[in-house]
């Protein structure tokens, strides 16, 4: 009976967590991830709570216990980076991150005693990397996608820098953050256990914003300043790591650096890369044939396989090679430019601008709507069974196909969207 009791718990922790837009698909490894991360009691308890943001008064009323038993859960379950807390007006506002990005990274963003981490990375490889419904669901679900490619600044000449946006560059997120927090590469920490990493910086994820507020006051991320959030840019140029963060333009909350061979938004964009799993740049890389002498390096450091050598047709050379681009699955990130000894490559403009939400909020309604889950964020609190009934009624209308068609519409999620997100009320 324990055992069926405790499997209703996460049964019903599962289902609270696929109300966000990105979702956790059920499986045996998924239910052994949870059993880790949360005590019965506790899948229980986070089951309930809602998905905008709260307080302690309001998680004391949704579990009916005493505010001070309800504040001590909330700040363990911070501590162990479960939710993400800052203080608003003197008061601590609570989020309950989704799997990814979030406390599926935060579990494994320290080094822990608490948990057997070689176990629990084990665990995340096979329904991550494996299992693959997950990550497929993760990165190719919608055509809002959770993260976006950062050009690599070093590869900017004068000229291209003037069309790169503010809010297109790691360095702008860095100076302008007001918190940074960093900690131990997620991707890196779990194939390090699994004998797989490669010899890339680790103590290098980048958090910024009140991600990184409540990061680092629960100590699993290192506050640094300006200057080392900078310092650490730079390691990660000098090692061709590619910057993939927050598919938004402002408050930016996390930035990776990620190579090829660990970092899960790279191997999705390998493995799914026609789906379009995540958004590039507003760059594609321009080659010179004539001047490209085929010597590989672009092709060794492309994160995702896009470059490649094929023959150059030199009748009087015939083993020489040049390097061919794959342009439907390139990030547009740029690495490649700064490793061409010959200057053959150079970064272009895409034909057409790729859209980025405005804010985190903004994301959510868009990845929602294009998923089908805009009833969770309007109805959020299932502790109440007028808002089951209602989120239950929303979700059928929005399935009919000319509201589906309206709702997703370009504009409606870009222009009309952005303005109501915009506004200073919000």
């Amino acid at each position: 009976m324990a055992h069926l009791t405790m499997k209703e718990s996460y049964k019903k922790l599962v289902d609270r967590l696929n109300r966000f837009p990105q979702g956790a698909p059920p499986s045996d490894l998924l239910y052994k991830i949870l059993e880790m991360l949360f005590s019965e009691k506790e899948a229980e308890y986070v089951s309930l709570l809602p998905i905008k943001p709260f307080t302690a008064k309001k998680a004391a009323k949704i579990w009916k216990k005493p505010l001070a038993e309800s504040q001590s859960i909330l700040e363990t379950l911070a501590d162990r980076g479960i939710l993400a807390d800052v203080e608003r007006n003197g008061e601590a506002v609570y989020t309950l991150p989704p799997p990814m990005a979030g406390f599926f990274e935060f579990s494994m963003m320290r080094l822990r005693t608490d948990i057997d981490q070689k176990i629990l990375a084990e665990l995340f490889y096979q329904y991550l990397n494996v299992e693959e419904d997950f990550i497929k669901r993760l990165f190719t679900d919608g055509e809002t996608q959770l993260g976006r490619v950062f050009v690599h600044e070093p590869a900017l000449t004068n000229d291209n820098a003037l069309h790169v946006l503010d809010y297109e560059r790691t360095s702008e997120v860095i100076k302008t953050a007001s918190h940074m927090g960093v900690g131990i590469c997620y991707c890196r920490h779990k194939m390090e256990h699994l004998g797989r990493a490669c010899a890339a910086p680790m103590d290098i994820c980048m958090t910024f914003n009140s991600t990184a507020e409540s990061l680092t006051r629960h100590g699993i991320a290192r506050a640094v300043d300006v200057r080392e959030g900078l310092d650490l840019l730079q390691t990660a140029y000098q090692h061709n790591l590619v910057q993939f963060g927050e598919n938004i333009r402002e408050n930016v909350n996390f930035i990776c650096n990620c190579c090829g061979c660990c970092c899960e938004a790279m191997l999705a964009a390998k493995r799914f890369g026609m789906l379009n799993p995540v958004h590039t740049t507003n760059f594609i890389p321009g080659l010179d044939a004539t001047s490209c002498t085929g010597c590989g390096k672009c092709v060794d450091v492309c994160p995702v396989e896009a470059m490649g050598l094929v023959s150059a047709n030199d009748p009087h050379e015939p083993r020489k090679r040049k390097a061919r681009l794959n342009e439907d699955i390139c990030l547009g990130c740029g690495v490649c430019v700064r490793n061409c000894a010959q200057k053959s490559i150079s970064l272009n403009e895409r034909p057409r601008r790729v859209i980025t939400p405005l804010n985190s909020a903004h994301k959510a309604v868009v990845m929602a709507i294009e998923r089908g889950k805009l009833q969770h964020l309007l109805f959020d609190n299932r502790a109440l069974w007028n808002h089951r009934v209602m989120a239950a009624i929303l979700g059928v209308i929005l399935k009919l196909p000319p509201i589906k068609q309206v709702m997703a519409g370009k504009q409606m999620k870009s222009r009309y969207l952005e303005h109501l997100f915009s506004r200073p009320k919000f």
